[in-house]
């Protein structure tokens, strides 16, 4: 009696494929989140808590120091900010969900590149964050800020941007975690100090020393200014009123180009997604 060898075919690695994977990654993240209410409602709830409740609160303390803009239409770029991070990174906090579920490994061993993995991932992340934050800017006239198309395309464009790249940080982080709660601590310890010395909550001007250097090496903040100044953009305030709560970001007394913080953002995002590729690699 022989015994016959059959051979198994695995197909060849080629662009096609891959950029089937990034359009079966990308679509899995959308569908995940549409199906789940419990996570769109919940990362609706907290900036719009933080909007309106923290907002009027704060604003009460300012109120006449800060004649003609209301309190939460500054609060209003760094919640956008925050809404698409924190959906971003839940994106990304799915991965480690595959890999306890096995689903990663049936990725991870199909005919594709990792690449296109972590790239429809993020790419998938930085929809839903960005579509989550189209809620947000549905609110702008509730604070003051204009419905202008060229303000909010603006504000559009500059979320995907920031949402593409806390997701692939998210993505980064999330490679070789194997259980949710690390990565949801971690998360948090990440996540918590970037946003509190970005600037979303606060104005940049007048800031001690020591502050100020936190908030220039903050990569969130080139990510909440660019919005703000956009904003701003579109309002008619004061300068005096201008200068202080929308100062932008300064290098030894350089003011930073919006251009320059959207490239910062932008290459930060190219930087991370690269350091996730590599991680994936070396991962099972």
């Amino acid at each position: 009696m022989t015994s016959e060898t059959i051979a198994v075919v695995v197909p060849a690695r080629s662009a096609g494929h891959d950029l089937r994977a990034i359009k079966v990654v990308l679509h899995r993240e959308m569908l995940r989140f549409v199906n789940d209410r419990t996570r769109m409602l919940s990362m609706f709830f907290q900036p719009v808590l933080w909007l309106f409740v923290m907002g009027t609160g704060l604003g009460s303390l300012v109120q006449g120091s800060i004649p003609g803009v209301d309190y939460r239409t500054f609060m209003y770029p760094g919640m956008i900010s925050m809404t698409v991070i924190m959906t971003g990174m839940f994106s990304a906090g799915s991965i480690v969900w595959d890999r306890e579920f096995g689903f990663l490994r049936e990725m991870l061993v199909a005919p594709v590149s990792r690449g296109a993995i972590v790239l429809g991932k993020s790419l998938g992340g930085a929809l839903v964050a960005t579509g989550q934050g189209v809620v947000i800017l549905a609110m702008a006239g509730l604070v003051g800020v204009p419905y202008s198309p060229s303000l909010m395309l603006t504000l559009l464009a500059e979320m995907f941007l920031a949402a593409f790249t806390i997701t692939a940080f998210g993505v980064m982080l999330a490679a070789r975690m194997k259980n949710m709660q690390t990565f949801f601590g971690l998360m948090q310890m990440a996540i918590m100090p970037m946003m509190f010395l970005s600037g979303a909550m606060f104005p940049l001007a007048n800031l001690p020393s020591w502050l100020h250097i936190l908030t220039v090496i903050n990569p969130m903040t080139y990510a909440v200014d660019p919005m703000r100044q956009a904003v701003f953009s579109h309002l008619n305030v004061p300068d005096q009123v201008n200068a202080v709560l929308n100062p932008g970001v300064q290098w030894f007394g350089w003011q930073v180009p919006v251009v320059l913080e959207l490239g910062v953002v932008a290459s930060l995002g190219a930087i991370l997604l690269g350091v996730g590729i590599l991680q994936f690699r070396r991962t099972e």
